[in-house]
């Protein structure tokens, strides 16, 4: 009895299309062989595409037959060619390896008889039509997207930070995805003060959350799509062209602009150990009290661990001190230095003439933006269910707006849970700023080296006493006296 293995397969563009489902194919082949009296030595399903021949299940009907020692003659068959192959030269080098392995293959559908040299050219075609169509098909979708650009649509996968949602009327279309795209806002922020390396601001964005890898973070920060460019590159001897987008930008184009222009400089941000930075923030602001030389800061190796000090920068002065007792010394001066009680009214007042409540009025009217959306839709859910109870539409339609109704409102209510709770940290900290008796320290401690040091700046540190080794009172300015005040004792 003639013996025969069958392969089906389908892959998930088709299988939608054209209904080539693995059972359809599957009990086709079934009949071919009962018919033929072939007897079936195994069914290999695969669900991939047809391009090359690195698929698992052929793989392994491939293998299969090559540990079968007395080979005797095989057959392999499938439903059309298109189900073997998509590439005429994949196609034709696959026929051989059979060949040689006393293998032959064959389309129930489109018989070839290879004892007829003629066959030859319907072989061709038949192996020809698919990878045409598979050609033509991907210079349909390449107008396509190209088209979509043009409109300003973004007609791929959403970058990082956007997701993408399809319309009502069936339109696809990105929106900003939270918490992606506040990191992405505070990225391009700090990027474009120029004090930050790029792979310090990605380990620190990181650091409060962002999952992003250091190629993505690279290309991120390339991509003109966050600020509401879409990049339509060269395509059929057509120019590259920026088009405005119809998505909603993440940051204006003058920041994307400054941080493009800070990458493109010369002008290389250096990087510095991140404890060495953070560990002597004085530095720079102290003068020998033995030899009124500058005071730097480096670290001393001992025999378990290192230990940071500040020293004098002249060779043979014998200034040292532990960065432990001088930062602790600065910091208790800080808690000494507090806010006189009649300037908390003049900051409110400063506080509104600057515009500071600016972000939170934003805020607001986001908020209210959102809630107008989700009534819309709501609205627009509430005339489909009407439409359907009158059968003006059928089920499968009502279905379809359903779940689109579902995806935009799963995305607007967590757009609203995420807008609300930064209106409620707004509220919260201008409840809690200022605060009585407020101290310089409260406002040091949580800030990060560069802010530090500015209000180090500010407040600088007077001599160091040689024989205590700590700081004596701290100076300011007589334009701060008139705002803070020195107490004796810290609280």
């Amino acid at each position: 009895m003639e013996t025969a293995y069958l392969y089906v397969r389908v892959s998930t563009d088709e299988q939608k299309r054209k209904g080539y489902s693995l059972a359809e194919q599957e009990e086709r082949l079934h009949q071919h062989c009962e018919f033929n009296n072939i007897k079936i030595k195994g069914i290999f399903r695969e669900d991939y595409s047809a391009k090359d021949f690195n698929r698992p299940e052929w793989k392994s009907l491939i293998n299969k037959i090559k540990r079968n020692r007395h080979r005797q003659p095989e057959n392999i068959f499938f439903l059309k060619w298109d189900r073997f192959s998509r590439s005429i030269q994949y196609a034709y080098q696959m026929l051989g390896i059979l060949r040689g392995l006393n293998v032959r293959a064959m389309a129930i559908d489109q018989p070839i008889d290879f004892d007829v040299p003629e066959s030859i050219v319907m072989l061709a075609v038949y192996l020809s039509i698919p990878e045409a169509e598979n050609h033509r098909r991907g210079l349909n979708t390449s107008d396509g997207m190209m088209r979509a650009k043009k409109m300003g649509r973004w007609p791929g996968k959403a970058p990082i930070g956007y997701i993408n949602l399809t319309a009502l009327d069936g339109k696809k279309f990105i929106a900003p995805k939270q918490p992606e795209a506040d990191h992405i806002k505070w990225s391009f922020q700090q990027l474009a003060k120029g004090r930050l390396t790029i792979n310090q601001v990605r380990k620190m964005a990181c650091s409060n959350g962002f999952q992003c890898s250091k190629s993505n973070f690279w290309k991120l920060i390339r991509n003109p799509a966050y600020c509401g460019i879409v990049t339509i590159p060269t395509y059929k001897d057509e120019e590259p062209q920026f088009v405005k987008g119809i998505h909603q930008p993440l940051i204006p184009e003058s920041l994307f602009h400054d941080v493009q222009t800070l990458l493109n400089s010369k002008r290389k941000i250096t990087s510095k150990k991140e404890d060495l930075i953070t560990s002597f923030p004085l530095r720079g602001f102290l003068i020998c009290p033995l030899c009124q030389g500058k005071i730097t800061g480096s670290f001393s190796q001992g025999k378990r661990s290192k230990f940071g000090y500040y020293h004098c920068t002249k060779p043979k002065c014998k200034g040292r001190f532990r960065v432990e007792a001088l930062n602790e010394s600065y910091e208790k001066e800080l808690k000494k230095i507090h806010l006189i009680p009649q300037v908390h009214e003049l900051f409110d007042l400063v506080l509104e003439d600057e515009n500071i409540y600016t972000n939170r009025r934003t805020q607001i009217n986001d908020r209210k933006s959102i809630l107008d959306q989700i009534s819309k839709q709501q609205s627009l859910m509430s005339r489909a269910r009407r439409f359907y109870l009158n059968e003006k539409i059928d089920f499968e339609d009502f279905g379809k707006i359903k779940e689109e109704h579902n995806e935009i409102s799963g995305y607007l209510d967590s757009q609203l849970k995420t807008i609300t709770t930064k209106l409620l940290r707004s509220c919260q900290k201008n409840n809690d700023w200022p605060q009585e008796n407020f101290n310089i320290f409260q406002a040091y401690k949580n800030q990060d080296i560069e802010e530090k040091r500015r209000i180090i700046s500010l407040f600088a540190p007077s001599r160091i006493n040689p024989f205590t080794k700590t700081l004596r009172p701290l100076q300011f300015s007589e334009a701060l006296s008139l705002v803070v005040h020195y107490c004796d004792t810290a609280d």
